[in-house]
């Protein structure tokens, strides 16, 4: 399934995005961010019959913003995390959807007006006891998933030049390999990884690695794909190529593509909808 995200639209809700690119013949969607709404079950059940639908990270969003992070060390942070992804997992068990897939954490709290944006350089938590928590909540959240019949998807974080040089560190979990390895290596079966291209550009840029051995190393442990583009600086939602540098290493038999393509028209969104289409053919 090839879906389109969501959250090309912060100022919308959910509901009000996908009517407007169902008019454009766009019909499976990767539900992220956007405006809060009070019914949310009642709106998804509105769509269910012409839509395919998948939820992703810091959705349904709720009513007072916050960042997600499961790896975090505040006591209020965590349990708003913790009760927004089995919120997440409910509503994807309830309209039939296999996954639900969020961020790996990070070493601090970020406020969200920092999020997408070079952050504010403060003290970076314990690298190995935020690790620690993130894997042990994580594997509850997966014993509590399973249950519903619904995997859970790790997506691995970015790390922008910027933010390296601020924190003189990496602040965030799971940006290289070896992480990436150690982390989905600990958690249990239905928990696999959530590649974004688009991070990986950028972190793999900052830190020196392959990317593309990094696609390569875990294609078997990969069982989606966010998918968009860049300069290698930060993540900036850009449309795709057809001679994109991700093509090659992709693993071409899943069931979970989405594209993250921001600030373009419902037309171009549709001809980036072919392109992954016929790379996967």
């Amino acid at each position: 399934m090839i879906y389109v995200s969501t959250g090309g639209h912060p100022e919308w809700s959910f509901a009000q995005t996908i009517k407007f690119l169902s008019r454009y013949g766009i019909k499976d969607f990767e539900l992220s961010g956007g405006v809060h709404l009070h019914d949310v079950a009642n709106e998804l059940s509105k769509l269910l019959d012409v839509n395919n639908i998948v939820l992703h990270n810091y959705f349904p969003p709720p009513c007072n913003s916050f960042v997600f992070n499961l790896a975090s060390l505040c006591p209020e942070i965590i349990e708003k995390s913790i009760l927004h992804a089995k919120a997440a997992i409910d509503l994807s068990s309830d309209i039939g959807s296999s996954y639900y897939s969020f961020h790996a954490g990070y070493l601090i709290d970020p406020s969200v007006n920092e999020l997408g944006m070079p952050i504010k350089g403060r003290r970076i938590n314990d690298r190995h006891e935020c690790k620690k928590l993130f894997i042990d909540r994580v594997n509850q959240l997966s014993k509590y998933a399973a249950s519903k019949n619904v995997k859970l998807m790790i997506e691995n974080n970015v790390l922008s030049y910027k933010n390296y040089q601020e924190f003189k560190d990496n602040a965030f979990l799971m940006v290289d390999p070896q992480e990436t390895s150690e982390i989905i290596g600990l958690t249990d079966e239905n928990v696999g990884l959530l590649v974004d291209v688009a991070h990986l550009k950028v972190s793999a840029n900052t830190l020196g690695f392959s990317a593309v051995d990094y696609m390569n190393r875990f294609k078997g442990i990969t069982w989606g794909y966010h998918l968009s583009d860049n300069e290698g600086l930060m993540d900036t939602n850009h449309p795709i190529q057809k001679d994109s540098w991700f093509w090659q290493s992709m693993n071409k038999n899943l069931d979970y593509y989405s594209l993250e393509i921001y600030n373009v028209s419902p037309e171009k969104l549709l001809q980036q909808y072919e392109l992954v289409k016929d790379h996967l053919c």
